[in-house]
C-alpha cells in the first residue's frame, strides 16, 4: 500500500500544519492573541488568518496579453460588544503584528475591564467539499499558455466571422485559519479555478460579443479536458453570431419565462440579498417583517446550499469557522429564515446558518450568499413556453441594480428572444426587466423541473467586498412583468 501524500490528509489538518510550521501559530499563541483582544470590555474576539495565492494568464490576438502572479497574507482580528465591532488587520504574520492588531480591535470595540481568555477548541476536519490533487496555482504557466492556444484556434475556426478571441484562466489557491474566544478553532484549504472565453464576430458594419466561462472549487484538470472547454467556446460564438441577428427589443408589460441555471443571477440580485441578516436586523430589507408569511407564489421554494461538493459559492466552513449547510429560505412560497453570520445571529436570538462570509483577511465578515437558487418544480419548459402566447425568453443575464430597501430591480438580458404564439420567435437586443424582489416571485405561475446551476462564474459584491457565489434556477414562467427595450 502506498505512503498517504500531504494531500491525502484532511483540508484541515493541511491549512494547520501550513501556519504552523511557516509562521509558528502555536495554540498558546492563538491565545495570547486572542487574550490581548480581550483585555477590553468586550463580548467576543476572533483572528482570522489568510495566505492566499492566485494566478491568471489572458490570451488576446493569439498572443499572452497579460499575467500576474501574487500572494495574499495577514491576519484580521475583530473585537465585538453589542451591536460595535472592532477590527485592524495586518499583512505581518507574527506575533507582535497580531497582538497589536488585536489590542486596536479591543480599542476600538470599547475600552474597560477584561475578560478571561477562553481555551481554543480544535475544529471539525470531517468535511471535504473540495479535494484537490495538486494546486491550481502550481500548474506551469506554459501549459496553461499552450491550453489558451487551443482555445483561441478552436473558437477562430468556428465560424469565418470570429475575428477576436480573448480567453483567460484564474488560479486561486488558500489557506485560512479562524480561531475565536468561544473556542473556535477551524482551518481550511481552498482551490478555485475559472475559465473565460470572449469572442467579436463581425458582419459588415456590424460586431457582436458572445462570452462564456465555468469553474469550481476542483482540479484545473477538469476544465482543460476539450469535453468541457469546448462546448464553452461553441456557446460563446453562438452567441456573438445570434447577437449579429437580432433586433430591437419591444417595450411593454408582457409575460417572460426565465430560462434555467445563469438567470438565477436575478433571484441571487432581487430577493437573495433582501434574506441577509444584517439587513432584516436593521430592518431595511423588503423582507424584515415577513418571517412566516406569504412573499412568493405557492411552489416557490428557495435554498442557499454551501455544501454542494466542488462549486464555486461552497465552503467547507464559512469565514468565521461555522459549518456551512442547506438553508430554506422560501419553502413554497413561506418566507421560513434569513442568511446569518454570527453578529446578526447572536442579536437576533437564533443560530448562524454558515453565511459569515469576507474578500479577505483586511474585510469584515458579513451574511453573504453561497449557492442560491430555486427548487424544481414539476412542470415540463416545453409547455411553459407554449403556454405564453406572446411574451419574452429570457436565457442569460448580462449587468443589474436592486435597491434592497424596496425591493426594486433593474436587469439587462444579454441573450434573448421573442415567444409568439408559444414559440420562440426572434432574438432580440436591449430588453431589460424591471421590477420588484417580492412583487416578482408572487407573480411566478409555471416553474419547470429542469432545475440548472450557473458554470461556476458568479462573484457577489457587497459593501465593497467580492466573494464567489453560485445561483441556480428551473425554467420558470413570470406574468405581466415590465419589460424595456429599445423598441416602443
Amino acid at each position: 500500500m502506498s505512503q498517504p501524500t500531504a494531500t491525502d490528509a484532511p483540508a484541515e489538518a493541511r491549512a494547520l500544519a501550513f501556519f504552523h510550521d511557516r509562521y509558528d501559530l502555536s495554540d498558546r499563541l492563538l491565545e495570547k492573541v486572542l487574550a490581548t483582544a480581550l483585555e477590553r470590555h468586550v463580548d467576543a474576539a476572533d483572528l482570522y488568518f489568510e495566505h492566499t495565492t492566485t494566478d491568471s494568464v489572458a490570451l488576446e490576438e493569439g498572443i499572452v496579453k497579460s499575467g500576474d502572479r501574487h500572494v495574499e497574507q495577514g491576519v484580521g482580528v475583530r473585537a465585538i460588544r453589542g451591536e460595535r465591532q472592532g477590527y485592524a488587520h495586518s499583512d505581518d504574520i507574527s506575533e507582535a503584528s497580531a497582538r497589536l492588531a488585536a489590542s486596536t480591535a479591543g480599542a476600538i470595540a470599547d475600552a474597560g475591564s477584561g475578560h478571561a481568555p477562553v481555551a481554543i477548541a480544535p475544529g471539525s476536519g470531517s468535511r471535504n467539499l473540495y479535494p484537490v490533487a495538486t494546486p491550481p496555482t502550481e500548474i506551469p504557466v506554459a501549459r496553461k499558455v499552450a491550453w489558451l492556444g487551443e482555445i483561441d484556434r478552436y473558437a477562430r475556426a468556428r465560424d469565418p466571422r470570429i475575428k477576436q478571441v480573448m480567453a483567460s484562466v484564474v488560479c486561486q489557491h488558500k489557506r485560512m485559519l479562524v480561531a475565536a474566544s468561544d473556542g473556535t478553532r477551524v482551518a481550511d484549504v481552498l482551490p478555485l479555478v475559472r475559465v473565460n472565453v470572449q469572442v467579436i464576430a463581425v458582419d459588415g458594419s456590424r460586431r457582436e460579443v458572445g462570452y462564456q466561462g465555468a469553474g469550481g472549487r476542483f482540479d484545473l484538470e477538469r476544465l482543460e479536458d476539450p469535453a468541457r472547454w469546448k462546448p464553452l467556446v461553441d456557446e460563446a460564438v453562438r452567441i456573438a453570431l445570434l447577437n449579429l441577428e437580432a433586433k430591437p427589443c419591444p417595450a411593454g408589460t408582457m409575460d417572460v419565462v426565465l430560462g434555467p441555471g445563469w438567470p438565477g443571477i436575478l433571484l441571487h440580485e432581487a430577493i437573495g440579498h433582501g434574506l441577509e441578516g444584517d439587513f432584516n436586523r436593521k430592518r431595511t430589507s423588503a423582507f424584515w417583517d415577513k418571517l412566516g408569511q406569504r412573499v412568493a407564489a405557492p411552489g416557490v421554494t428557495v435554498v442557499d446550499d454551501g455544501t454542494i461538493p466542488g462549486r464555486r459559492g461552497s465552503l467547507n466552513v464559512d469565514d468565521e469557522g461555522t459549518p456551512t449547510r442547506r438553508n430554506v429560505l422560501i419553502e413554497n412560497g413561506v418566507l421560513t429564515g434569513y442568511l446569518q453570520d454570527r453578529l446578526n445571529a447572536r442579536l437576533m436570538g437564533v443560530a448562524p446558518t454558515g453565511n459569515g462570509r469576507r474578500e479577505s483577511y483586511a474585510h469584515l465578515p458579513l451574511p453573504r450568499m453561497t449557492n442560491t437558487f430555486m427548487l424544481a418544480g414539476q412542470d415540463d419548459p416545453g409547455e411553459i413556453l407554449r403556454s405564453v402566447k406572446n411574451g419574452l425568453y429570457a436565457v442569460s443575464f448580462g449587468g443589474g441594480q436592486v435597491d434592497i430597501t424596496s425591493g426594486k430591480f433593474v436587469f439587462s438580458a444579454s441573450e434573448a428572444y421573442r415567444i409568439e404564439d408559444g414559440r420562440i420567435g426572434a432574438p432580440v437586443k436591449g430588453a431589460t426587466l424591471i421590477g420588484n424582489g417580492p412583487d416578482v416571485l408572487m407573480r411566478v405561475s409555471r416553474i419547470g423541473h429542469d432545475l440548472a446551476l450557473d458554470e461556476g462564474v458568479g462573484t457577489c459584491g457587497k459593501d465593497g467586498q467580492g466573494v464567489p457565489v453560485g445561483v441556480g434556477l428551473p425554467t420558470i414562467r413570470v406574468d405581466a412583468l415590465t419589460v424595456g427595450g429599445t423598441e416602443g
